[in-house]
């Protein structure tokens, strides 16, 4: 197992080319993964092209990424213009990508990208060492459902969702041959050394005092709710009361300019998001978290990932600091997980919200420096998505929003 990272800032189809160039002489040989991460700014079907006319046959997967990319290398992210190229040699192990527009469902779309990625792997029937997904924003719970009905639960699904620089939905997928603008890419990996993961948010718990039992009845001290009224992303009641009004309370008037008229509110609700306990580690809560971008014009709330009713939400509470240091100590459990160390990894991918990222931007290289620090000498491509998957301790395959993701490949 080898793994190269390289990438430019220009977006000149020669630089493209340079960059893959770049890759094959670190490997010293043609790879048997691409993984390609990219802002819109490029030309992407001339990025694709001269890919594939270098290498017809290497199974490529990707998305486009938010502002930029990191790599070991640093922060590349020129005016919103960033590519990366994440090449993995591994001549005993299976690599296969499928793709299929997500339609009207989500599930079924799932189900025969993984079939097209095991087949083009050479491995039908088999049960892949970990699934990357890349896909449109908008329904990747079902999605993740979908490739566990195939699957089974216990195959950790990490990756994240293709973003561009202005939500605005020019976000692209990348499979094979083919640019997507909504469906499922996924990748089944069936490499010859072990792989190690870990998922987290950087965020904690805000301290509350007692846990709502009943929809219904809202003390304003209290910072606990339960969903009662959802329909997929529109949280559209916390305790019967109109949700956003309820944010508004917890978090202590964050957004009381725009209750009454709606609006957009990503920016300032990021260190603010929504969790829900995802499972425990002894006694102690792990956190799912969703991110609330919008008031609508009824008091609900737009969320970037599905609730439900009966969904017990928290106030979240993050700082620049903790989401700065988060990477590297992804990066660490991850290693921590599998007692494993920095020496031993070939490879991470790393999945950093874009969220969080245009939080930290003027940071940003200290977010690598964390990254290096965990995984000195490990070369790494790093993600700025609009949604992250990854699988907990526990084992459960999870979409979440402000979160990290971080997939180490073993030598």
């Amino acid at each position: 197992m080898k793994i190269a990272t390289s990438w430019t800032t220009d977006l000149g189809i020669d630089s493209v080319l340079n960059a893959y160039e770049n890759l094959v002489s670190q490997l010293d040989t043609e790879p048997t993964l691409i993984i390609l991460s990219c802002s819109v700014a490029y030309d992407l079907e001339a990025v694709l092209a001269t890919l594939r006319t270098h290498a017809p046959q290497v199974p490529l997967s990707g998305g486009t990424s938010c502002m930029g990319v990191l790599t070991q290398a640093g922060v590349h992210a020129e005016d919103g213009c960033g590519l990366a190229l994440f090449g993995i040699y591994d001549p005993e192990g299976s690599y296969g990508v499928g793709a299929t527009v997500i339609g009207e469902e989500p599930e079924v779309a799932a189900q025969q990208a993984i079939h097209a990625a095991l087949e083009m792997a050479d491995c039908p029937g088999e049960v892949p060492a970990m699934v990357w997904m890349s896909a449109a924003p908008g329904c990747e719970e079902s999605l993740i459902s979908g490739i566990g009905a195939v699957l089974g639960e216990d195959v950790p699904i990490t990756g994240g969702s293709s973003a561009d620089n202005q939500v605005q939905g020019d976000w692209r997928q990348f499979a094979n041959d083919a640019i997507y603008s909504n469906a499922v890419v996924v990748t089944a990996l069936f490499p010859s050394t072990e792989v190690m993961f870990a998922f987290h948010s950087g965020y904690e718990p805000t301290d509350v005092k007692g846990i709502v039992t009943k929809a219904g009845g809202f003390e304003a001290t209290e910072e606990k709710g339960v969903a009662t009224r959802a329909e997929g992303r529109i949280l559209w009641e916390i305790n019967g009361l109109p949700a956003a009004a309820v944010y508004n309370d917890w978090s202590k008037g964050l957004i009381e300019d725009v209750l009454t008229t709606g609006g957009n509110i990503l920016g300032r609700t990021t260190l603010h998001p929504l969790g829900r306990i995802a499972g425990h580690i002894g006694d102690v809560p792990y956190y799912q978290l969703s991110h609330p971008d919008a008031v609508t014009e009824n008091g609900g709330l737009s969320l970037f990932s599905n609730v439900a009713p009966g969904d017990e939400l928290v106030l979240m509470h993050g700082t620049i600091d903790s989401l700065v240091s988060r990477a590297g100590r992804v990066a660490s459990s991850a290693l921590e997980t599998y007692s494993a160390q920095p020496e031993d990894v070939a490879g991470a991918l790393v999945v950093y919200c874009a969220g969080c990222m245009l939080t930290v931007q003027d940071r940003l290289n200290e977010v690598v420096d964390s990254l290096r620090n965990a995984l000195p000498g490990v070369p790494f491509l790093g993600v700025h998505t609009f949604g992250e998957q990854g699988c907990f301790l526990s084992g459960e395959n999870r979409h979440g929003n402000l979160m990290i993701s971080v997939l180490l490949f073993s030598k």
